[in-house]
């Protein structure tokens, strides 16, 4: 049920036509504000915005190219009339490029994760706090990080690009909220555990991982966690709420910073 916490705010979701960022913009909206998406041309893109209707807005583009935040921004000031919050969610998974443990990481594999997941969140958190900056009023920039940026586990998630690229948001948001401080301007991150999202289809398939995650995140029966468990602690984020909150991390992991987890014995092939 709606409590109305995001009224009159126009807030921009960077990644946020499937997964965690469309479960954001729908709960957004839920709660008064008006919302611009970023997402790639596909087929995602064109669910969302049946999901998200005609009141929400939906930029296509590549959150890894530096014009894509900025012409989000500009459709949120010139359709929505203003510009108050920005939630990074874009990035996702470099095996494909080869991530890997440090010995197996490929030169493509570091280069094009780092790109993915942590040159994004700095093209698209400079867009914002310089459209705060001239607006002189203040505003919110809420990252997405990973609970692997500080809890590794390398039996399962050896993936050392990805974890350095998650270290590094937490790092820009950190010194960020330091420097933008005195102008209103609030950072602040959020680190997740094992969420049901595209990006994590390998893990949800196999069995392992899934006996893993159990025991590593034992809130509310040892789940691996849903999209919405996320929305609250951003909408705190995001509204007035959180006015005097800058420069922190916040786990929404199901336990897995302080779970020991057991991991299912394997045979050694």
């Amino acid at each position: 049920m709606s409590t109305a916490r995001l009224t009159g705010k126009v807030l921009v979701v960077i990644g946020g036509t499937s997964g965690i960022g469309l479960s954001a913009a729908k709960t957004f909206m839920a709660e008064g504000a008006r919302v611009v998406v970023v997402g790639l041309a596909d087929e995602a893109a064109m669910a969302a915005r049946r999901q998200l209707g005609e009141s929400a807005r939906i930029v296509t583009g590549d959150a890894r190219e530096p014009g894509t935040a900025p012409a989000a921004i500009t459709t949120a000031l010139r359709e929505l009339g203003g510009f108050h919050g920005l939630y990074h969610v874009a990035g996702g998974s470099g095996r494909r490029f080869g991530d890997g443990p440090l010995h197996e990481l490929s030169d493509a594999g570091w280069e094009e994760t780092l790109r993915l997941n942590l040159t994004a969140a700095f093209y698209s958190n400079r867009a914002a706090v310089r459209q705060f900056l001239q607006q002189d009023m203040g505003g919110a920039v809420l990252n997405l990080a990973s609970v692997l940026a500080f809890s590794p586990s390398p039996q399962h998630f050896a993936t050392q690009a990805y974890a350095t690229a998650k270290a590094g948001i937490i790092a820009l948001t950190r010194s960020a909220a330091a420097q933008y401080a005195r102008q209103d301007i609030r950072f602040n991150a959020l680190v997740p555990g094992l969420i049901a999202t595209p990006m994590s289809r390998r893990a949800q398939g196999d069995a392992a991982i899934m006996d893993f995650i159990h025991t590593k995140q034992p809130l509310d029966g040892g789940r691996i966690g849903q999209p919405a468990d996320l929305d609250s602690a951003a909408v705190f984020f995001l509204s007035d709420e959180s006015r005097f909150v800058t420069g922190q991390v916040l786990a929404v992991d199901g336990g897995w910073s302080v779970a020991e987890g057991q991991p299912a014995e394997t045979e050694e092939p």
